[in-house]
């Protein structure tokens, strides 16, 4: 046998999927399901009859969770669908840089400064005016398959 040390790069996480399966009869309006590997909020599901020897089929209408593109999706109803690992957690904001990235302090008491300010307007300009009043604010960021943005913002009050 060689004695020399093999190095091995990982890649991978701890192993936790970015999605899991689900049977596409299952899923629900206002529940979560990855088209085009894209995760995406169900706004419309329809199923149609089996034909005389198919499956019955499940007609998704799905908006993507981050850049609210409309997506569609048809695929027989007993067959597994993915479904995206969709997480919401809350971060209170300490500071905007300039070229428009966001300081967070998570609850662990350390700092969250990879994420950019998002890109829906109506949301933006809340999160600089309140910013700009000095108010504290709390941000909560949306994950799901290794993406993350700032879906909405609460005021807990000025600042003291």
């Amino acid at each position: 046998m060689s004695d020399e040390e093999h190095h091995f790069e990982s890649k991978a996480d701890a192993g936790a999927s970015k999605t899991y399966p689900q049977q596409a009869g299952a899923i629900r309006k206002n529940g979560y399901i990855v088209i085009k590997a894209r995760p995406c909020k169900v706004v419309e599901v329809s199923t149609s009859k089996t034909g005389k020897h198919g499956h019955a089929k499940c007609h998704f209408v799905g908006i993507d969770i981050f850049n609210g593109k409309k997506l569609e999706d048809i695929v027989p109803s007993s067959h597994n669908c993915d479904v995206p690992h969709v997480t919401r957690t809350d971060y209170q904001l300490i500071d905007i840089s300039e070229d428009g990235f966001v300081s967070l302090l998570t609850d662990s008491g350390g700092t969250k400064d990879d994420l950019r300010l998002p890109t829906d307007d109506n949301l933006l300009t809340q999160i600089k005016d309140g910013f700009a009043e000095g108010k504290d604010l709390v941000v909560t960021v949306m994950t799901a398959m290794g993406e993350e943005q700032i879906c909405a913002l609460k005021d807990i009050g000025p600042k003291n």
